[in-house]
């Protein structure tokens, strides 16, 4: 009883892949629910088929629709994925070239700016020097 008192309740484990971002979770988790509803609708025109039921033609070509439209979610799914793949592009690690590039040109600029201050400063100190050597 001392042991299970001194566990922890939840532990997190690492997850070997990133989270889907929200709007391909949701084309997913839709897709997923069309298509289990699609193939419920198919058995039951199966079975409405075998007890040669009235309602087997209008489920048959229910799950004809429903086919269409699960075909239609799972394209969604894959639109979606290549639409914020290209917003968004590639997430760039600290590494990467790009990343090292962009921070080569930052301290470039940032030493022009500050070559171009001192420059600025020294010619106005010999600017002021001047004008007071003139009044004297």
């Amino acid at each position: 009883m001392g042991t299970a008192a001194g566990r922890e309740l939840w532990v997190e484990e690492p997850v070997g892949r990133r989270r889907l971002p929200d709007p391909v979770r949701t084309a997913a988790v839709r897709a997923v629910l069309i298509a289990a509803l699609t193939l419920i609708q198919a058995m039951v025109a199966f079975f409405c088929t075998l007890t040669a039921s009235w309602l087997a033609f209008p489920m048959v070509l229910s799950s004809v629709g429903s086919t269409v439209v699960a075909t239609w979610a799972a394209l969604d799914v894959w639109v979606t994925r290549q639409v914020l793949n290209q917003r968004h592009g590639v997430v760039s690690t600290p590494s990467s070239t790009a990343r090292r590039l962009r921070r080569e040109r930052r301290r470039a600029r940032r030493a022009a700016r500050a070559e171009a201050r001192e420059t600025a400063r020294i010619r106005q100190r010999q600017g002021a020097s001047d004008s007071h050597l003139s009044r004297a």
